[in-house]
């Protein structure tokens, strides 16, 4: 896959294309289901397909603050969608000067000029251009201008009239209440949180479970406090692990962390590694013991149940 920062990066001589915009946080089902379309149509047109995308994301330009929870950061989505066959994706750079483009000069600039679509498929709520001003009806009309077609795609879970449609909005919202099961059904993959593994209290070490203390990432989506099972994979190799979330109230902690525990691992070096960690499911929320001998042998049985979760 190709991968574009800037209309700039985009090769010269870059022939027509097949193109899909958005933000595409989390490449979800409905996602995966807008990206698939493209690479079909793309390859039944006999031309690349290109995912376009924003950094950073427009919310955090056009209400500063108001930034959302990430599910997946630019690198992912960009293996994401290269596993779903997309041959380039291109990232914007979303200033408060490329905000103010309206949908027809967006189009023109973007989707004409530089990547010559021939194609262009979205969801039915997609909006683009100054203060979301263009919708699919708008994208239809410029594209009759513009000689380009386009393609709709349905983003509801099943045909039931009372059907949810999948979303990053959706997502986050089962990741924030620990719901890693739900979350999963609608990413169609278990919710992954990356970051650096830097030095902690070590009290893990002390206790006998050594754990990964993972700097995530910016903005990242991280779920509820508690404990989880899952996996952490580093250099490579995905290991079974109990992950913790919280600010570890056993020793009065503040700051919330993620910290996994690579079952039944000894002697492993993670530190300065960049590792993700993928959430399987919930196992218990955040506690506070009366006696250390209490939190290690609770410690032990979420040991045990991760161990059997990640085995089935």
């Amino acid at each position: 896959m190709q991968r574009w920062r800037g209309l700039e990066d985009i090769p010269e001589g870059w022939g027509r294309s097949v193109v899909t915009i958005g933000s595409y946080d989390g490449v979800h089902r409905g996602h995966q289901r807008i990206l698939g379309r493209a690479v079909e149509r793309a390859r039944e047109l006999g031309v690349p397909s290109v995912a376009v995308t924003f950094d950073p994301h427009p919310s955090e330009v056009v209400r500063p603050g108001s930034h959302p929870p990430l599910l997946a950061p630019h690198h992912r989505r960009a293996e994401l969608m290269a596993e779903l066959g997309v041959d380039a994706m291109l990232v914007l750079p979303f200033t408060p000067e490329f905000s103010e483009l309206s949908p027809a000069d967006f189009a023109v600039k973007v989707l004409v000029d530089r990547l010559q679509a021939c194609a262009v498929v979205e969801g039915p709520t997609f909006r683009f251009g100054h203060r979301a001003a263009g919708d699919v009806a708008t994208l239809a009309e410029l594209g009759r201008t513009y000689d380009f077609e386009v393609v709709v795609v349905d983003l509801c879970a099943g045909d039931a009239p009372d059907a949810v449609p999948y979303s990053s909005t959706l997502a986050r919202r089962l990741v924030a209440d620990g719901d890693m099961r739900g979350a999963a059904g609608v990413l169609g993959r278990p919710h992954r949180v990356e970051g650096v593994v830097v030095r902690g209290a070590q009290r893990g070490r002390e206790l006998g479970f050594p754990t990964a203390n993972v700097e995530t990432l910016p903005h990242t989506a991280v779920p509820a406090d508690g404990v989880y099972a899952g996996w952490l994979t580093a250099d490579g190799e995905r290991m079974p692990a109990a992950i913790s979330v919280g600010t570890n109230p056993q020793f009065e902690g503040t700051v919330r962390t993620v910290e996994a525990y690579a079952i039944d691992r000894v002697g492993l070096d993670l530190y300065g590694l960049h590792v993700a960690v993928d959430f399987l499911e919930f196992i218990r929320g955040q506690e506070k013991f009366d006696t250390l001998e209490g939190l290690l042998e609770r410690m032990t049985q979420d040991v045990d149940r991760a161990r059997e979760l990640t085995r089935s």
